[in-house]
């Protein structure tokens, strides 16, 4: 049991299914992803990286663009899939990091490696804000996309809301390797979708 990997194959699939749902143009597979392969960028750093991995691969495996409560369904997910394969402290702290993807406040824990695993982690759930110009441009479409049902002035408002407060943030990554590699660019490519917005 020891040796056996917390996201085993069986599991990737089952998750791989709920991230290929057609309504998915952002929150799918490819920006799952996407962060695994941050997270091999950045496993030097990280105190447990198969947690990360396994908030990763959960953090939006419910995902529903109309519910308020998708990070805390995701959350219940995980500790479903995940029982008898793990301790109770890793067990919460990979739930703590998928809730705190509802905020991107940091969760309040008393370790200092799972505060660095967390920190990472939020900051690879955000790295497309950093992303080069046209990649950012395709994610805000896919995001409209999945919420196509939002009419025009309601999303132009909300959504440019959810931007201000990134803007508003002395910073916007959690990590001094995060703010160094994306931070100048995510401000610029968040001021250019507010001038669009508006």
């Amino acid at each position: 049991m020891e040796n056996e990997p917390l996201i085993d194959d069986a599991l990737k699939t089952e998750l791989s299914a709920l991230y290929a749902a057609e309504e998915r143009h952002y929150h799918n597979l490819a920006h799952i992803e996407a962060m695994l392969a941050l997270a091999r960028d950045y496993r030097g750093e990280l105190g447990d990286p198969e947690a990360v991995e396994a908030a990763i691969w959960f953090h939006d495996a419910i995902y529903d663009s109309r519910a308020k409560d998708n990070e805390a369904r995701s959350a219940a997910l995980a500790e479903k899939k995940l029982a008898g394969r793990i301790d109770a402290g890793r067990m919460g702290r990979i739930s703590a990091m998928i809730l705190a993807t509802a905020t991107h406040q940091l969760p309040l824990f008393d370790d200092a490696a799972a505060i660095r695993d967390a920190s990472l982690f939020l900051d690879m759930d955000l790295s497309i804000l950093g992303a080069a110009p046209e990649a950012f441009d395709a994610y805000e479409h896919a995001v409209r996309r999945e919420y196509g049902w939002v009419e025009e002035p309601m999303w132009r408002a909300g959504r440019g809301a959810v931007l201000k407060t990134f803007l508003a943030r002395p910073h916007i990554f959690h990590t001094q390797e995060f703010r160094q590699r994306f931070e100048p660019q995510a401000r610029l490519n968040i001021a250019r979708s507010l001038q669009a917005l508006t």
